[in-house]
């Protein structure tokens, strides 16, 4: 075993400024790999994570190489489904095509979903002076679908006693790459306003009207700078832009915010579905359990289970079981992602040991 220790630095992780002194390095033990390069693609949900972790497992590895481009799900996928990355991540699991694609570079085995983080997907809006908004499925549904259009509309007016809403038009920020992130929220808009809602979930938006913006950073930016705006993306993108985000109304007491720890009530109701070692989950998109956010997404590492690259497969095993282990789930709550349930992480770890 190769030791190495991270040195984690103040304020959640992130590197020190220049007239900020160094902190005092924490040390911790990782399974490291004497050396590699490992290249993966895909989720711009994971993109905050993905960062951090990259970050603390190379000041503990240095002799590892990783790196992440985030360019979608959808794109994230298809490079690794043709050969071109160690790993791939995605906002939604494989589907049965990609599985059977899968079998042709995956030799006698096929490409598996790895749940690693979750998080809430959140809607998030710019009204002046407006920064606590509720909305339920069947007005989000409306409201993506262009079909309400005006901020004092009955249905939202609703939703929001004692507040005077502004007589200004909607303007619907939605993904224009293939997302995972799209997905989720066209499966809880499906699976919870399902009479509103008549699109698949999908990682292509499907939806009337809007306009478009690439990746999440596309469209929280988008969002941040519109007054009348709203859109869907990761809590960490509304909190690096400040963004107020929509409390949704679900039949709980109270309507639930986004947060880490709403988030991990929502993903701990999910089932595991998956086949093998396949660990596709299953959401409960109309949860009314209290405290339970009910728009959330699992980000999934895509590997093969049998036939990973060989000069590439100690390093991968290396660094996955570092971010399913304690001390990568540990981290995401301070930069708004959701850990996942204990014994969903622990299963996760026996999959990649098994790796070959």
């Amino acid at each position: 075993m190769v030791t190495g220790a991270l040195l984690l630095t103040a304020c959640g992780g992130e590197e020190p400024q220049d007239d900020k002194p160094e902190p005092k390095p924490v040390a911790m033990n990782i399974d490291c790999a004497a050396a590699g390069m490992l290249q993966g693609s895909g989720s711009t949900a994971q993109q905050n994570a993905m960062k951090r972790w990259i970050d603390q497992y190379q000041r503990a590895c240095p002799g590892v190489r990783i790196a992440y481009n985030p360019i979608g799900s959808g794109a994230g996928v298809a490079q690794f489904l043709r050969g071109a990355t160690a790993f791939g991540g995605t906002d939604s699991a494989l589907g049965e095509q990609d599985v059977e694609i899968s079998r042709t570079f995956c030799p006698g085995g096929r490409a598996i979903d790895l749940p690693m983080v979750g998080g809430p997907v959140a809607v998030g809006y710019s009204l002046s002076g407006i920064n606590d908004l509720v909305l339920d499925a069947p007005t989000l549904a409306k409201i993506f679908d262009t079909r309400i259009t005006m901020w004092n509309h009955r249905d939202i007016q609703r939703l929001n006693p004692g507040i005077k809403l502004p007589d200004l038009a909607i303007t619907a920020v939605h993904r224009s790459d293939d997302s995972g992130t799209t997905q989720n929220l066209n499966a809880y808009l499906s699976g919870a306003a399902a009479d509103e809602w008549p699109y698949e979930a999908k990682k292509a938006w499907q939806a009337k009207g809007g306009h478009s913006a690439s990746g999440s950073d596309g469209v929280s930016s988008a969002v941040a700078g519109t007054q009348g705006s709203i859109g869907y993306f990761e809590l960490s993108f509304a909190a690096t832009q400040k963004i107020d985000t929509v409390r949704i109304a679900t039949g709980a007491s109270e309507p639930v915010e986004p947060s880490a720890e709403s988030a991990s009530r929502g993903i701990a109701q999910a089932k595991d579905v998956g086949k093998g070692n396949d660990m596709k989950l299953k959401f409960n998109y109309k949860t009314s359990a209290d405290g339970a956010y009910p728009i959330v997404l699992v980000t999934y590492e895509v590997v093969c289970d049998t036939g990973n690259q060989p000069s590439s497969l100690r390093a991968l095993k290396s660094f996955l079981t570092y971010t399913a282990g304690e001390e990568g789930q540990k981290l995401l709550p301070s930069i708004h992602y959701a850990p996942l349930p204990d014994g969903v992480a622990a299963k996760v770890r026996k999959v990649i040991a098994a790796l070959s």
